[in-house]
């Protein structure tokens, strides 16, 4: 980016501080990891309904999340959008599930900075809600101190409207080379002045080294924050540990504050990022054979959870290096962050060609989002939004074309299948506007309200090729069973929502059963 360029990227960064002479009302308690992908998300999503369930108005916070696994939530600093919808933004998926956990509506002062992945170095920066541009990773890190009224700002916000407000940080606590720019470690603690309580994972090895380094690696200040640790993702028989923690609690002078024994009904809640479907398992060994594409800025791929869920359906994500087996009855192509980059990954892989012969074969192909754009003539990005300008020819298997250009679209939506009148809830967060023939065909077609209707997305004349914009189509029951029942699956009596619930509950329960969650309350402050 050139100097210019930078500069303006900062201007964007403006913000209007909540106008309120409201004191804090809330206590906070921060969970810090000893790294990445350690159970932070999941546990704060379990204190959170143990909370909420004693009565208190809990919140979730995340001042920082990278992912491209996002979610459409209230935002109210906007005026209201198109048809009187409220205005909406995008958090991190974790967020959404934790203010569900919360029994609370999300909002995008739950994680006012997202960071979505579209190169290695690169990411697109979401600010409240709204993408402020597309960043590489060095020009981020030097500007990201600027964020820090606006996180500040968005956490007293939650403070002001709550009991207690879990905060989750990111990564590792102890990256001490990113402490000057932190916004959501231990600069972000001083700042709001929480008390931190460290999360390590004994599964993944290492633990008593991990929390030691950490104490290592902080400051006296930082260190004297903490105010306990604990053990996360244990299986077995722990007083064989115990030693490891006396020896712990000696070195780092934290107390012990408990262990979190395996919760096996995690994978029933969706994942935070993409490290999840490096190790993704399959599916159940039903009938019906789903491959998924792993693209390499995957987005929303908690979209096939449901499908997941289902007893006759065996859904496998198709690594790069391997080919689409000849033997699927579909194929997926989901979200990404990178429409254009992911078709050339597509064609150095031959999925292209895999694809054309799955098609030929009568297999059928759907599309979300990207994959939908995909699965299309050709995609443009004259501004260069996603990547470098230019265009993209694309698979051509739906007779529509893509320009990426304008606001980012996010909105919640009601929807119903024009083929079996299957109602469906979810939403819409993309770039570009398509355009073709194709979309005389649409798959869905939206509801409005009032009487007011439009169609959605794309299907192909033999009907076995389909695509549109819409997430979370597979999670309404309905459209899920009669999709499922056309093209020859058992459908199953899921209730897809309650299984979220659920397990929710469940990972409640195991909080309350694995820790003093009276002595963590009183930590708080």
């Amino acid at each position: 980016m050139t100097p210019p360029e930078v500069a303006e990227l900062i201007s964007r960064i403006a913000y209007t501080p909540h106008a309120s002479a409201a004191p804090r009302r809330a206590k906070s308690l921060m969970i810090q990891g000893t790294s990445s992908d350690v159970g932070k998300s999941m546990v704060v999503a379990g204190l959170c309904r143990a909370y909420a369930r004693r009565g208190l108005a809990v919140r979730p916070f995340k001042a920082q999340n990278m992912s491209n696994n996002a979610a459409v939530a209230a935002n109210s600093d906007l005026p209201p959008g198109p048809y009187g919808r409220p205005p909406h933004g995008e958090i991190g998926r974790a967020q959404a599930l934790q203010a569900r956990a919360c029994f609370a509506k999300p909002s995008i002062h739950m994680n006012p900075v997202l960071l979505k992945p579209q190169t290695d170095i690169g990411a697109q920066v979401v600010l409240r809600g709204r993408v402020l541009g597309n960043c590489p990773a060095k020009i981020y890190h030097h500007m990201r101190r600027e964020l820090m009224p606006a996180v500040v700002d968005s956490f007293e916000r939650l403070a002001r409207e709550s009991d207690l407000v879990i905060v989750e940080g990111a990564g590792s606590g102890a990256e001490a080379y990113l402490r000057a720019s932190d916004i959501t470690n231990m600069r972000f603690a001083e700042e709001a002045d929480l008390p931190v309580i460290f999360l390590s994972d004994i599964d993944r090895g290492g633990t008593m080294g991990a929390l030691v380094g950490s104490w290592a690696l902080l400051d006296e200040a930082d260190r004297a924050r903490v105010v306990g640790y604990i053990i996360n993702k244990f299986r077995g028989d722990f007083s064989i540990f115990e030693p490891g923690c006396d020896t712990i609690t000696a070195r780092t002078n934290w107390p012990f504050l408990g262990v979190l024994r395996w919760f096996p009904a995690a994978e029933r809640l969706p994942a935070e990022d993409s490290l999840a479907l490096e190790r993704a398992a399959a599916g159940s060994r039903g009938r019906l054979k789903i491959a998924v594409l792993r693209l390499t800025r995957a987005a929303n791929f908690d979209d096939l959870d449901p499908l997941v869920a289902e007893p006759d359906v065996n859904l496998k994500w198709i690594q790069p290096g391997t080919p689409i087996p000849g033997d699927v009855d579909v194929v997926v192509i989901p979200g990404s962050k990178a429409t254009r980059a992911e078709l050339d990954l597509i064609r150095r892989e031959g999925w292209d060609i895999d694809l054309r012969a799955h098609v030929r074969r009568g297999g059928r192909v759907i599309g979300l989002c990207a994959g939908y754009q995909i699965l299309g003539r050709v995609v443009r990005d004259p501004q260069g939004l996603e990547g470098a300008p230019g265009e993209t020819e694309g698979l051509g298997l739906l007779d529509i074309e893509t320009e990426m250009s304008g606001e980012k679209r996010l909105v919640e939506i009601d929807a119903f299948d024009r083929l079996t009148g299957a109602r469906v809830s979810g939403y819409e967060m993309h770039m570009g506007r398509t355009t073709g023939a194709g979309l005389a065909r649409p798959w869905l077609e939206l509801d409005h309200g009032d009487g007011v209707f439009s169609p959605e997305g794309a299907v192909s004349p033999d009907g076995r090729v389909a695509g549109a914009y819409v997430h979370g189509l597979f999670a309404g029951d309905a459209f899920r069973s009669a999709w499922l029942r056309r093209i020859g699956a058992q459908t199953s009596q899921l209730d897809f929502e309650a299984r979220v619930e659920a397990t929710l509950e469940a990972l409640a329960d195991h909080c309350e059963a694995n820790l003093d969650l009276d002595a963590l309350l009183a930590l708080a402050r």
